[in-house]
């Protein structure tokens, strides 16, 4: 065996490919980590960027099948949160992450729609499905139950996502909603969402789980989501994931 030492290795004519061993043979590097800062395919497309860490190409092909973080919004004391950019046909299913959604008024409902004309207005017509789960803190109830005051038969209300939050400064939402398909102008948008919220309640606050599925009834492209709550103002966070 011989062995080549260089600082640098470089093709013999400017801009031609350098070859590392013939079709078939094993080429191995004997070190912890090959440092680069763009890998590309024969084609020139991006597969990774050392700028974001993360694979960037728009090739589904080449991209990566995990979530990609495309925007995160922060409420303080806000009355709304939009996306009104992104939601397109890149992905094939968008989900959302609600992360310590606290709102100003006690025992109120988080809740969300959606728009076709980029946020101008969110009244989608929408069928849905609603059952939950809850327990009290002080053990004087719990239960599993359809919630028929929680879902819409071809409604254009906002849908409710978590029922009766507190507001206490340690009460809060969370939970993650996927909507399919929002570009498509064949199909309907089927959606599906899970929640857990520390709700109050006069008869004992507790935890509550609860399970919302349906679909926006319409083959128009949708481009804009919209979340907030029933009345006042909230905090929290809410981040947006493309999923190829």
């Amino acid at each position: 065996m011989s062995t080549v030492k260089a600082d640098t290795v470089q093709p013999k004519d400017f801009a031609t490919d350098l070859t590392l061993g013939a079709s078939g043979d094993t080429v191995t590097v004997a070190a912890d980590s090959i440092n680069i800062n763009k890998v590309q395919d024969k084609g020139g497309n991006t597969l990774w960027d050392y700028s974001t860490g993360e694979f960037v190409s728009t090739q589904k092909e080449f991209a990566s099948q995990n979530l990609k973080l495309l925007s995160t919004a922060v409420a303080s004391g806000s009355s709304s949160v939009s996306f009104t950019t992104g939601i397109d046909s890149t992905y094939d299913v968008y989900v959302f992450k609600f992360i310590n959604m606290n709102p100003a008024t006690d025992a109120v409902n988080f809740t969300f729609q959606v728009s076709t004309n980029g946020g101008s207005t969110y009244n989608t017509t929408l069928t849905s499905t609603a059952f939950r789960t809850y327990h009290r803190e002080n053990d004087a109830a719990a239960s599993l139950d359809y919630v028929s005051g929680e879902d819409q038969a071809q409604g254009t209300s906002y849908q409710i996502l978590a029922y009766g939050i507190g507001n206490d400064s340690d009460q809060c939402a969370v939970g993650e909603l996927h909507l399919f398909s929002p570009a498509s102008t064949v199909y309907v948008k089927p959606w599906y969402a899970t929640t857990n919220r520390y709700f109050y309640s006069g008869s004992g606050d507790g935890t509550g789980e609860s399970f919302f599925a349906g679909y926006f009834n319409t083959t128009t492209a949708l481009n804009a989501i919209d979340f907030k709550m029933g009345s006042g103002t909230f905090d929290g966070t809410i981040k947006m994931y493309g999923l190829l």
